[in-house]
């Protein structure tokens, strides 16, 4: 279903994210986990469309979706959320 190969992202000399690869079957369920720097949130933004790789390929169900905008993404069902501490920014505490 998804495919990542030899995906790439520099910064100037940096590279967040250097050759990872890796496949994801229909129905299966996998973690990304390191620390803090490790280039986890890089690494999501560069399959959803949010960064545009530096090298290596994205594949969708068999379709080459590397470096597609967000949009065209999402219309695949390929997305992202982003943490927000803030869920009612405007409410204020009642005061009882």
């Amino acid at each position: 279903m998804l495919r990542v190969e030899n995906l790439t992202k520099r910064f100037g000399v940096v590279a967040a994210v250097s050759e990872v690869s890796f496949s994801i079957d229909d129905g299966a369920v996998h973690a990304v986990i390191g620390p803090n720097g490790a280039g986890k949130t890089t690494l999501f933004n560069l399959i959803t469309g949010i960064y545009r790789p530096s090298s290596g390929s994205v594949t969708l169900d068999g379709e080459q979706v590397t470096g597609l905008p967000p949009e065209a993404l999402a219309r695949r069902g390929v997305s992202r959320t982003f943490q927000n501490l803030q869920l009612a920014m405007g409410l204020r505490p009642s005061r009882t």
